[in-house]
């Protein structure tokens, strides 16, 4: 286990995977939002920011294999990426529990500031009440998207884990 061990076709496959992974993973999230009409709530918007700094990371980590830099930069970059997705998967777990009652989620999730008084009756319309981090938007073979998340997050991080250390 060495940052400094050569490169080869497991971290350009692994840095591909998890750049095309990583992007999947929050396009689906954003779609579920935009397209699915599921507003998210605070704890799954901080959920993706793993996934926001990751991907341009593993696309770097791609690109370092390209320009044949030198294999510590890759690794080094591939580890970034499971650093990420270890706190990711801390991110989904900790929602998760949330969600089953575990444990208490943060006091002011699902609350919104109190609309302003002689706002335009647009902005008022504009204005989404979140929901509450306790209840899942829904759930499909018993796992909220924060449960899928976390499964994801396992995934990439592994992968991003062995990519980065193991040497071929």
């Amino acid at each position: 286990m060495s940052l400094t061990g050569p490169i080869s076709k497991l971290q350009t496959l692994g840095a591909g995977f998890l750049a095309l992974g990583l992007a999947g993973t929050v396009g689906g999230a954003l779609g579920f939002q935009h397209l699915g009409g599921y507003i998210p709530c605070m704890l799954c918007l901080e959920q993706r920011t793993p996934y926001y700094i990751g991907i341009p990371i593993a696309l770097l980590a791609l690109a370092s294999i390209a320009l044949k830099m030198p294999a510590i930069v890759t690794r080094s970059l591939l580890l970034a990426v499971a650093l990420l997705m270890t706190w990711s998967i801390y991110l989904s777990g900790f929602h998760s529990g949330v969600e089953w009652g575990w444990w208490p989620g943060p006091a002011d999730c699902g609350m919104v500031a109190a609309p302003q008084l002689g706002g335009s009756l647009l902005d008022q319309l504009n204005m989404a009440i979140p929901p509450s981090c306790t209840d899942a938007a829904g759930r499909f073979l018993g796992l909220s998207f924060a449960g899928w998340n976390f499964v994801a997050s396992v995934i990439f991080a592994l992968v991003a884990w062995i990519c980065a250390l193991r040497e071929d």
